[in-house]
């Protein structure tokens, strides 16, 4: 494996060999992906380890690799995840022969790193960071969302005008007054409206027109 002392191939089976143990950690690939990334990482440190660089690199890269599955699955802040690439980076460079080595090897694990997110678009995900995805988005199921839930309980509900809109102002409805817009249409104030739709906290109202107030 003389060829392994090229920082350009070096690269590649760096990059390899985290394509598949990240693409493991995002997809389910059935263990297939984590059998080929280790195995071409085991022969990465196989070939570089040597006296002055003990087991410990490989303890490092392991340990770094275990926290970014923990932070994944349990803490899914990020927080742990870059402190374990920052630890997996040092093992793979650390038993580097030279510092263009190092640093081609490197960025073979950065670009690994993020190319494996493209399995995402062939296999099905392990959600890993659903948690702070659901957190990013503040769903209504987790209770991020209570204010655009009161709005939404607005819908069909007459008010009034308590500004001219062109086309956004001020309405009253219930004794509290909401900001919204007429979608496009000039209104005056003090005209009755009706709120047609919620959209976050954008509110949607119209006209009431005379028909309509007869009917009711």
């Amino acid at each position: 494996m003389d060829w392994l002392n090229s920082a350009s191939f070096g690269f590649v089976v760096v990059f390899l060999g985290t394509l598949f143990l990240i693409g493991e950690l995002l997809v389910r690939a059935k263990g297939l992906f984590a059998i080929l990334g280790v195995a071409i990482m085991a022969m990465y440190f196989s070939y570089h380890l040597s006296g002055d660089v003990g087991l410990w690199v490989v303890l490092l890269y392991i340990v770094g690799l275990l926290m970014i599955v923990i932070d994944g699955k349990v803490i899914t802040d990020g927080t742990i995840a870059l402190l374990g690439v920052l630890l997996m980076i040092i093992g793979i460079a650390v038993p580097a022969p030279n510092f263009i080595y190092g640093a081609m090897v490197s960025m073979g694990f950065l670009v690994g790193g993020f190319s494996s997110a493209l399995f995402l678009k062939v296999f099905p995900s392990r959600n890993l960071w659903a948690k702070m995805t659901l957190k990013d988005r503040l769903t209504g199921d987790i209770g991020y969302n209570s204010i655009n839930e009161r709005y939404h309980e607005l819908v069909g509900k007459q008010g009034r005008t308590i500004s001219s809109f062109r086309p956004t102002g001020t309405i009253e409805v219930d004794g509290e007054q909401y900001s919204a817009t007429s979608g496009g249409h000039w209104l005056e104030a003090n005209m009755n409206i009706i709120i047609t739709s919620v959209d976050g906290t954008r509110i949607l109202i119209k006209k009431v027109e005379v028909e309509d107030e007869k009917s009711e």
